[in-house]
């Protein structure tokens, strides 16, 4: 299965689908985070995160590493503009990289790790699918972004860095 997704031709227009609606879907939202009638804060869903940490069945924290990282680095939710720039430019920069299949492999670590971010906080709603999605972009290697700018990108950052030339890929 890991071979056909990162060396079929079918599996590259299937993952070229799935690139194309996750970057619009993400697109989207980071584009409506910039542009909205408000800034967007990101200091509610911190602090409700916070205040009211996801728990396992036992009652005890679910993940008290992301509890800790958030209570730390937002001063216990008092400075979280730097998380509601990262997050409004990071979901449209994700977007963009996978709209265009520009970095479609870093874009789609990026959308996994605000994805995983939002499950810590507790926010559902669309992640789930989202991960399943980024999840297999990120596992298809360079096949899910070559209809894309990466066709070019990446075989030029190849080339004046020679340290990404290590395949891993599966024969």
């Amino acid at each position: 299965m890991l071979a056909w997704l990162r060396h079929s031709k079918i599996a590259m227009w299937g993952l070229t689908i799935i690139q194309l609606y996750l970057g619009f879907a993400w697109a989207k939202d980071g584009f409506e985070k910039l542009t909205g009638p408000k800034p967007f804060d990101a200091s509610g869903l911190i602090m409700g995160a916070i205040k009211n940490p996801v728990t396992a069945p036992g009652g005890a924290k679910a993940f008290p590493l992301y509890d800790w990282f958030l209570t730390t680095f937002t001063n216990n939710g008092h400075s979280t503009a730097a998380f509601s720039f990262l997050v409004s430019w990071g979901e449209l920069l994700v977007g963009l990289g996978l709209i265009f299949g520009t970095l479609t492999l870093a874009a789609a670590f990026f959308a996994l790790v605000m994805n995983f971010s939002y499950l810590g906080a507790g926010v559902v709603s669309v992640n789930p699918t989202y991960i399943i999605l980024g999840g297999l972009l990120l596992i298809s290697g360079f096949n899910s972004g070559k209809i894309g700018l990466d066709r070019w990108v990446t075989p030029f950052l190849r080339s004046k860095m020679p340290f990404l030339n290590n395949d891993i890929s599966v024969k």
